[in-house]
Parts: structure tokens; C-alpha cells; sequence
């Protein structure tokens, strides 16, 4: 048996769309690889892992993972509704590693906007933080949070778990950069820097050795 045997992982991953109108959407960079390795290791070593997907370029196929797909931001919140608060279904722990959109446009088209107009300016607004929604309704699992900055220190990852530590109550963040080079990543817990390693393998195997001391 493995070491997350009969542990329940959720894990979200890759980015979200917000509608600007009948085609056009905001998103962002995100490829969903570090959720998917993520969800691989825990599958490695003996969970059982579902992973709520984002509009990624490469999709998870592997056996043994349960892998529900999403694009908007509201796909997003009707899986996380459905999973955990009308189907009740209880996870030691969650991974909320889905580059997830802090805003909206205010009045989406829904037509396709005129390709010929010259001056467009779009109205956002702020949307609400799924990472607050999935610690009040999942108030007995270990939360992990992840925030991602164009350079990362470990005075920068400190910095950075502290929001999510303060809004969403977070057990653990996991603070990396964008960096394929010279990439860097920090597990962070409310006290003090956990682990570090500079390969997204070698975080991801760090931080589950943290959470299967945990849960």
C-alpha cells in the first residue's frame, strides 16, 4: 500500500475563462502542468485523486484518476457546488493549484462583438475568491493554496502565503515562479518556510511528504 492510501485528494488545476462576449474570452497562462504532476504523484503513491481541469492543451488521460473538465469561472463553482455540497463528498485534502480569474467583465456581449471597432474599453470587476468558498465548505479538509509571482525568494514567498493565509485560512501555500529557468518553489505553513526546491517534481514530492504527516 502507499503512503495516501486511502486518502481522497481533489486537486484543481489549469486556468479559467471569463466570457467578454460570444467568442472572446480573458484567461490566462496557466498549462495545469503543476496540478497534473501533483495528481500523479498522489495517485503514485496510493490516493485516490479527482481533479477538477481547467481548458488546458494537453488533458489528463491517465487511469485511475477521476479528471472533471471545466472552462469559465462559473463551470468552476457549479463542479466545486456539486462535489462538495450536493453529492457531500469528503476530501483529506484539496489542492487549489487552478490559476483561477479575479475578475469579470461587468456586461459580457452576448453577441460576437464587431472586429472593425477602434476604440474598446472593457469594465471589470472583481470576482469572488473560490479558494474562501472551498475552505468554508470544506471546513475538515487540509486546504493548500498556491500563488504564483514572476520571482520568487523566500522572503517573497512568505510575503505571499500571508494573504491566503489571512483570507482563506490555508493550511499550506505553496509560493513558485513562472520561471522555467532558474524556477523556484517554497512550501510555507503560518509560521515559517517548510521546504523548498528548485524543480516543480521536487516541490510537489516535498510538500505531499508535508501532507501525509498531516491527514
Amino acid at each position: 500500500m502507499g503512503t495516501l492510501a486511502q486518502k481522497n485528494i481533489l486537486i484543481t488545476c489549469g486556468p479559467t475563462w471569463v466570457p467578454i462576449d460570444a467568442v472572446r474570452v480573458i484567461s490566462n497562462i496557466s498549462t495545469g502542468e503543476l496540478g497534473q504532476r501533483l495528481a500523479r504523484e498522489a495517485r503514485r503513491r496510493g490516493a485516490s485523486v479527482t481533479v477538477f481541469e481547467g481548458p488546458v492543451e494537453r488533458r489528463m488521460t491517465d487511469e485511475g484518476i477521476s479528471v472533471r473538465p471545466f472552462k469559465y469561472y462559473e463551470d468552476l463553482m457549479a463542479l466545486i457546488r456539486s462535489e462538495l455540497v450536493a453529492e457531500k463528498k469528503h476530501y483529506d485534502a484539496i489542492f487549489h493549484a487552478a490559476a483561477v480569474s479575479d475578475y469579470m467583465i461587468r456586461n459580457p456581449l452576448q453577441e460576437k462583438m464587431k472586429s472593425d471597432q477602434t476604440d474598446i474599453r472593457l469594465d471589470l470587476v472583481p470576482l469572488p475568491k473560490l479558494i474562501r468558498s472551498l475552505r468554508k465548505i470544506s471546513t475538515d479538509s487540509l486546504l493548500v493554496g498556491f500563488k504564483l509571482e514572476p520571482d520568487m525568494s523566500g522572503d517573497v514567498a512568505v510575503g505571499a502565503a500571508k494573504g491566503l493565509f489571512d483570507a482563506a485560512y490555508c493550511d499550506l501555500v505553496v509560493a513558485n515562479t513562472l520561471k522555467e529557468r532558474n524556477y523556484l518553489g517554497f512550501v510555507v505553513d503560518k509560521e515559517r518556510i517548510l521546504a523548498h526546491d528548485n524543480t516543480r517534481q521536487g516541490v510537489i514530492d516535498k510538500l505531499l511528504d508535508i501532507v501525509e504527516k498531516r491527514i
